[in-house]
């Protein structure tokens, strides 16, 4: 293998490395903050889907650092940002936009782009490696 990382590889990994910080700093202030203007139980669902939050900052840290070894996580990993992106949208449908706006639009934006480039950057890589290898 190459030594040379292609620069769509680059841009994955600079794509997860940015999905990594959001998700390691919101898991952790979720895990810490929880829910506490609710009941008890939805507290715990919080705080539980803040850590599974946490973890995927993890694996994307892992996914970023070793690119050259994935193909199908990068884009489950892409997927799974995507649909976190689609669960905003469906609670802004149903109970409306937090306030400052800004911010929670600022959340949202990047969730539902940046799967969409991790995802095309991921196709052009597979193109490229098969392209070399005939």
């Amino acid at each position: 293998m190459s030594s040379t990382m292609l620069p769509s590889q680059r841009v994955v990994q600079i794509c997860l490395f940015l999905v990594t910080a959001i998700s390691l700093f919101g898991g952790s202030l979720q895990m810490f903050l929880g829910q506490p203007e609710t009941t008890p139980r939805l507290d715990n669902v919080h705080r539980f889907m803040g850590g599974i939050y946490l973890m995927s900052g993890v694996m994307g840290l892992w996914a970023a650092a070793t690119i050259r070894e994935h193909n199908t996580l990068i884009v489950l990993m892409a997927a799974t940002v995507f649909v976190g992106g689609l669960g905003r949208v469906l609670s802004i449908s149903k109970v409306g936009l937090p306030e400052p706006h800004a911010v929670w639009i600022t959340y949202l934006v990047p969730e539902l782009v940046i799967p969409w480039i991790i995802i095309a950057a991921q196709v052009m890589t597979n193109r490229q490696m098969a392209g070399g290898a005939g």
